[in-house]
């Protein structure tokens, strides 16, 4: 069975920092583009930063870009999402997603997510 399992959320300080992983047991991983999104409560979901499959092009929502930095180890079949210097409004459950050879720039193209992992930052 396909799965995205996140883990790596908790709790955190402002300003401080934290690191999301996304383990995939898909047999073609390299072959999806990964996305993490996040929603927080009474907000629509939103998709923070996006690696493609080919190459490893990223892209980021304005609100994380030069904090938040979007990786891939396709040897271990995971996506990382680094969080620096973590404001309160990143507070969210994460969620990551994959897209099957997609440009990932729109959610209908993610077939696969994972159950999400709290991100709770204090100020």
């Amino acid at each position: 069975q396909v799965q995205l399992v996140e883990s790596g959320g908790g709790m955190v300080q402002a300003g401080g920092s934290l690191r999301l992983s996304c383990a995939a047991s898909i047999f073609t991983f390299s072959s999806y583009t990964m996305g993490w999104f996040r929603q927080a409560p009474e907000k629509e979901r939103e998709r923070v930063a996006v690696i493609t499959w080919t190459g490893g092009t990223t892209s980021y929502a304005d609100s994380v870009k030069g904090r938040f930095t979007i990786s891939r180890d396709n040897s271990k079949n995971t996506v990382y999402l680094q969080m620096n210097n973590v404001k309160p409004e990143d507070t969210a459950v994460y969620y990551c997603a994959a897209a099957f050879a997609s440009s990932g720039r729109y959610s209908d193209e993610y077939s696969l997510w994972g159950q999400g992992t709290q991100v709770t930052v204090s100020s």
